[in-house]
């Protein structure tokens, strides 16, 4: 039997969640254009985006540490795809449309700039005067605009539902402009998994990094009572050194019960308010997947002390002031003489103002395309 777009529809109808998006309910693209014989369109959508040069870019664009730190710290890429597998994880246990959860956890991180969040904070403060930069509205632009891959449109024309579920990601400290999408409704089910994916994949790796490259000791952590808790899961004490296996075996068990907790509450928050259809979730008052409060709070301790102890380091503030300064002066440079750009950046500059010309250009710069720049740019012996 051949499983073809049409049967794979079918499928989706009898499996999936009454509140979850079916690909053949799908809005449709901007531009009209023959569906696949074989995939269903959120699938087509993920394969679009996996083929693009941002993402084959991400492998290069810091997560937390640079690319020159080591081989085995998380970059944006690896982030990503663990985003992707906790979303598609997620999505099956409530009945969501794993494809299209995967195509926004795919797509959710394209328009991240070199240097991660220091490349994003100065890109910010150097755009105010112009309409800001912000990573989500960035990765939008991306898929809608800056991708050229087909000859009859620009970006990728992903279906409605994906470029919503992106235009509508969100974090406790992001969110984005969701004009021309129905910004009095919430994310779609598969949007909102995608953003506590996000949050437990940037949790757990997070802490698994900053444990490797030693900023803070396994002793520093024992105050907080998701550490107590996943001490005692795998029976291990702080006194004890901490080797290679036993902090992975805790990692893990901190991601499980985050996907327990969520898979768990979200599915109560699902029955509790009598959620029956795509509407009535996103017209609901908040978000309905999430943590259960206990462990909201858990999680809250967690993100304050990777906070402090970790994204506050002083190895990794330093990094961090060296990006923005680096990015902050090339910026400046093309301002000052935008001949500098290559010719098929400049093209841009008669459709689009030269401080966004700019920055689309910055932002899709890997770490080390960045710093060979400034080399071109300021070093005097560096090769134009």
């Amino acid at each position: 039997m051949l499983f073809d777009r049409q049967k794979r529809e079918e499928i989706e109808n009898k499996t999936l969640a009454p509140y979850a998006l079916k690909s053949h309910e799908t809005r449709g693209r901007v531009h009209a254009e023959p569906e696949s014989n074989t995939r269903t369109a959120f699938e087509r959508d993920r394969d679009r985006i996996i083929h693009t040069t941002a993402f084959r870019r991400l492998e290069y664009k810091t997560q937390v540490f640079v690319f020159y730190e080591g081989d085995h710290y998380r970059t944006r890429l690896t982030h990503t795809l663990e985003v992707a597998q906790l979303g598609r994880s997620l999505a099956r246990g409530l009945g969501a449309n794993e494809y299209l959860t995967e195509a926004i956890c795919l797509a959710h991180d394209l328009g991240h700039p070199p240097f991660g969040h220091a490349g994003e904070h100065i890109l910010n403060t150097l755009m105010q005067e112009y309409g800001g930069f912000n990573h989500n509205t960035q990765s939008f632009r991306i898929v809608t605009q800056l991708e050229h891959r087909y000859p009859h449109f620009p970006g990728l024309n992903l279906t409605y539902e994906t470029r919503e579920g992106m235009i509508k990601h969100e974090t406790s400290y992001d969110k984005s402009d969701a004009t021309g999408y129905e910004p009095e409704k919430r994310a779609s089910l598969e949007a909102q998994i995608a953003n506590l994916a996000d949050e437990i994949a940037y949790n757990a790796h997070d802490l698994d990094d900053g444990l490797r490259a030693d900023l803070f000791t396994p002793r520093d952590l024992d105050e907080l009572v998701i550490w107590q808790t996943l001490q005692e899961a795998v029976g291990w004490r702080s006194t004890l050194p901490l080797n290679r296996l036993t902090r992975h075996e805790i990692i893990r068990e901190l991601i499980g019960r985050s996907v327990t907790d969520v898979l768990q509450q979200t599915a109560q928050n699902l029955t509790r308010h009598q959620i029956s259809s795509v509407t009535a979730l996103q017209l609901h008052e908040e978000n309905v997947v999430g943590y259960a409060p206990a462990f909201a709070e858990q999680v809250k301790a967690l993100k304050q002390f990777l906070y402090q102890r970790m994204y506050r380091h002083h190895r990794l503030v330093r990094m961090q002031t060296k990006a923005e300064r680096f990015i902050g002066e090339i910026f400046t440079a093309y301002m000052k003489e935008p001949d500098m750009l290559p010719t098929s950046t400049r093209e841009r500059l008669q459709h689009t103002p030269l401080p966004r010309v700019i920055t689309d250009y910055i932002a899709g710069m890997t770490d080390r395309y960045a710093l060979q720049e400034w080399e071109k740019l300021f070093v005097p012996y560096a090769r134009a």
